[in-house]
């Protein structure tokens, strides 16, 4: 069987928790959501954002120095992300951003993807290297590099609506949803230049609730349990 290369996007604020910005609980749970996917038809890379530790600055702060305290503090995140999956004994590696750090080792497509046909979970870090872009961004051309046949986007809601679920009773969620379409009703599903490549690439994307146990295997299961665009 083929293994499917997949990688999963999870916001910095996944790994916050008991009043901690990282919390080896929360980290942990990541962990244990992992491990039930992890076999051989599976190959797993992961990004991750850094809004428990860093959102940007106001005036003091510029743009793009805002931007590489970001990339930096992904950096850290990678670290205890790897490390906890190490420690439930999951091979994983830290690839960066070239330029960002020396704490890891510098990420090359061809490094990440022979990392990921020996069973390693590839955590990437360091966002793209520059400023002005989010790790959404991230994702999208990680994904494109490494061959990626989907990126699981994990969210606190169970898919993509019609309007803020949160905020419009009325919002309707959708189970599929093509580029065109999502653009067209601007749906926020990633920042555009990410959502772009995607579609350039012909990546999917599935949108999904990642706090709820057992979701990750759901998805690679084939449940429709969020939504996918393709």
């Amino acid at each position: 069987m083929t293994k499917k290369r997949v990688l999963l996007k999870l916001s910095g604020e996944t790994l916050s928790g008991d009043g901690q910005s990282v919390s080896t609980k929360s980290i942990q749970t990541i962990a244990d959501e992992i491990k039930s996917i992890l076999s051989e038809r599976v190959e797993l890379s992961i990004v991750v954002g850094a809004g428990n530790l860093w959102r940007g600055a106001g005036k003091e702060i510029n743009r793009a120095s805002a931007d590489k305290m970001g990339m930096l503090a992904t950096v850290m995140n990678a670290i205890a992300i790897s490390e906890v999956l190490i420690a439930n004994d999951i091979k994983s590696v830290v690839l960066a951003a070239s330029g960002v750090t020396n704490f890891c080792e510098t990420f090359s497509q061809a490094k990440a993807i022979e990392y990921l046909s020996k069973g390693y979970v590839v955590v990437f870090a360091g966002g793209t290297g520059n400023p002005y872009f989010t790790t959404d961004t991230t994702a999208a051309l990680r994904a494109c590099e490494i061959k990626a046949d989907i990126i699981l986007k994990a969210t606190q809601v169970d898919g993509v609506y019609t309007a803020d679920p949160r905020k419009d009773p009325t919002a309707k969620k959708y189970d599929k949803v093509s580029y065109k379409e999502a653009i067209d009703k601007n749906l926020k599903i990633m920042d555009i230049s990410a959502f772009l490549l995607c579609m350039e690439n012909n990546i999917e994307i599935y949108v999904f609730d990642f706090h709820k146990k057992g979701n990750l295997k759901r998805v690679l299961d084939g449940e429709c349990i969020g939504t996918l665009i393709s």
